[in-house]
């Protein structure tokens, strides 16, 4: 968790520290954390974000970073056998007594690279498609370090998070994988618009 404070002459939420024992889990944020810019952060649609914890290894070796720490990624939730190419727009979540639902790709912004000191890591994260996950609280509750993640619902089985941050990249080159999967009910709005070619930051 986190709170927004000024690092390098900017204000952001990254800075995420390990939480001892449970959080409680609300609908629009976890307690004791928030966002620096809720113009692109922040809401009903994108309360939690998750980011999957086997991608540090690779992080660690390809950037010849040892020590980077689980929440390097600004994430809410480091989870362990969880990536892009498995997680689903749609899947449902129950962590602890919390319900969680994925409700679009992460969309990386470049504070990601000015946290760090690193000019290099916000194309990095794109190229190589690990940008975590948004989802939003269908239940509130408490979740805690350590606790199992169960997938209850799976309705969108066609559209991994990888998948869906793709198309949106190339919505323009591919118009019908675009207007697919803006039908896709989990789909936050601000993405099912950006994705119609209507005003819409994600």
């Amino acid at each position: 968790m986190g709170r927004p404070a000024r690092v390098g002459g900017m204000r952001t939420g990254f800075g995420k520290r390990p939480v001892a024992g449970a959080v409680r889990v609300g609908r629009i944020n976890l307690d004791g954390d928030g966002q620096a810019d809720p113009r692109y952060h922040g809401g009903a649609d994108m309360a939690v974000l998750a980011y999957g914890a086997d991608h540090y290894p690779a992080w660690r070796a390809e950037l010849s970073w040892p020590d980077l720490p689980l929440g390097g990624f600004g994430e809410n939730l480091s989870v362990s056998d969880a990536r892009e190419a498995s997680v689903c727009i749609g899947d449902v979540w129950r962590v602890g007594t919390a319900l969680l639902q994925v409700s679009s790709p992460r969309n990386p912004c470049v504070k990601i690279a000015r946290y760090w000191g690193r000019p290099a890591l916000l194309e990095q994260v794109v190229e190589r498609g690990r940008t975590g996950w948004y989802m939003r609280v269908l239940e509130e509750g408490e979740l805690a370090a350590g606790m199992e993640v169960s997938i209850v619902e799976r309705p969108h089985e066609a559209w991994p998070v990888g998948r869906a941050f793709r198309t949106m990249l190339r919505r323009r080159e591919a118009p019908d994988a675009a207007s697919e999967l803006a039908q896709v009910v989990a789909l936050s709005d601000r993405w099912k618009r950006k994705l119609r070619g209507e005003p819409a930051r994600i």
